[in-house]
């Protein structure tokens, strides 16, 4: 990455491909200077909400986003570090044999993502009813972290439980998670519903979250990336930033926009709109004013 780019230390999410250059991140480069570190620049791919599996969804390309998505991410002239899939996998089904042929299709369909790093999460369409039986055997943990390149990752459950909790013994492994890490650590956590109360008439929000902000918010570089709502979104719980990704089958209503949480109506003369990737670049400000870009999922 050359210079030029270190200087404008920006970031982009998406729900088709968000790239993230961490160095925007919370003044994380600021941070590194002062420690008189090099630059630790990296990207990552955040894709949200797939839902495979939906045959009811407003969108007549349900069959083959998903694979315009994988496309898109192995089209790119770099490529990620790694990529993160912020839950909702597939469509929720009753029948345990049906949601285990959605979750291997899927599986199957990723699987050919030329950057092998992926990393995986579930959705309450994969996890609510059996609280993530059939999701473990295909991806493993559904809470768990990790580090990269200095940053520490935390991916946290908030919907095995179908209570939409985080719930207490997963609380106590975050609190564990967090205790060694110095004020100052660089922190980013990923999670499907939002951790705040967004809507709760609508589902958009987390029982518990709020315990999970009150134990983020010693430290001071935490970014959260989030999926379930299906649009672009940013909110901050004091110093915290809490950004929304997009999905890959179909865009939901601003919240409170309309009476019900319905699908946005798929319009022929303006195909996927609501589902694509945006820029969001921090050059120069604080991370509450992120200049933002939209770009259109593309029909080829």
């Amino acid at each position: 990455m050359d210079h030029a780019i270190k200087r404008r230390s920006f970031l982009k999410l998406a729900g088709l491909g968000g790239a993230i250059y961490v160095s925007g991140l919370s003044g994380w480069a600021s941070a590194a200077a002062k420690a008189g570190s090099a630059y630790q620049d990296f990207f990552f791919v955040q894709l949200s909400d797939t839902h495979w599996g939906f045959e009811g969804a407003p969108n007549p390309d349900a069959h083959g986003t998903l694979q315009k998505a994988v496309k898109a991410v192995n089209s790119l002239e770099q490529q990620p570090d790694f990529i993160v899939f912020t839950g909702d996998l597939t469509h929720t089904t009753d029948d345990p044999q049906e949601r285990r042929k959605r979750l291997r299709e899927f599986k199957e369909i990723v699987a050919d993502l030329k950057v092998k790093d992926v990393r995986f999460m579930p959705g309450e369409h994969d996890a609510s009813l059996d609280n993530g039986a059939a999701y473990q055997e295909f991806f493993g943990k559904t809470h768990y972290s990790f580090e990269h390149k200095g940053v520490h990752f935390i991916v946290l459950d908030n919907v095995s439980d179908p209570a939409g909790s985080i719930g207490e013994a997963q609380l106590a492994w975050l609190a564990a998670e967090l205790q060694p890490l110095p004020a100052d650590a660089n922190i980013v956590v990923f999670t499907h519903r939002p951790l705040f109360d967004l809507y709760p008439q609508w589902d958009w929000a987390t029982r518990d979250g709020a315990k999970a902000v009150e134990l983020l918010m010693p430290h001071a570089n935490v970014t959260v990336f989030y999926g379930h709502i299906h649009q672009e979104h940013h909110h901050m719980t004091g110093h915290i930033a809490h950004h929304a990704a997009k999905s890959l089958i179909f865009p939901l209503p601003a919240p409170g926009s309309q009476p019900k949480r319905t699908p946005l109506a798929w319009d022929d003369a303006y195909p996927y709109r609501g589902l694509g990737y945006r820029e969001i670049d921090a050059e120069a400000a604080p991370k509450t004013d992120f200049k933002i870009v939209e770009l259109p999922v593309q029909k080829g």
